[in-house]
């Protein structure tokens, strides 16, 4: 994962832990002081949440253990597409020019510029070197892009 992804994750987690879960906390006791616990409404909801939250911080905690954070810039750049790297395409048939971020999957959003490693565009593109045409296997069929720039940010 990228040092921004794991950032994000450790934000958060510490969300989570420091406004989430009090908040469900005390709206479990409060529901509590209502009565009876098995028709009450509030009281299963304020569970629920508390279920929710309390296997989402595992889940972050889980992955935060288990992650191999790479921080780019820390790295010299030779012009190679390695996980991490920002790089520019240019489509060699419409001349259309993108910008993209391959980041771990959990980091993924191709609304924000951020393709999977596992995707089949960045799978096409790691290894090759600025200059280099790359025919990729989409789901929209083969397309040739040409590696215009490769940045470490």
């Amino acid at each position: 994962m990228t040092a921004e992804g794991a950032e994000a994750l450790q934000v958060e987690l510490k969300h989570l832990k420091g406004e989430v879960r009090p908040r469900i906390i005390a709206a479990i006791a409060e529901a509590r002081e209502h009565g009876d616990l098995k028709e009450n409404a509030e009281y299963h909801a304020a569970r629920e949440q508390q279920s929710f939250a309390e296997g989402r911080i595992q889940e972050i905690e889980g992955k935060l253990a288990d992650a191999q954070v790479i921080d780019v810039t820390s790295i010299e750049n030779k012009g190679k597409v390695i996980f991490g790297v920002t790089l520019k395409i240019i489509n060699v048939d419409t001349e259309e020019e993108k910008s993209y971020q391959i980041v771990g999957d959990d980091e993924a959003d191709i609304k924000q510029g951020k393709l999977s490693v596992n995707s089949p565009i960045a799978r096409g593109l790691i290894g090759k070197e600025v200059g280099d045409e790359v025919a990729v296997d989409t789901p929209a069929g083969t397309v040739v892009y040409e590696i215009d720039e490769v940045l470490h940010i």
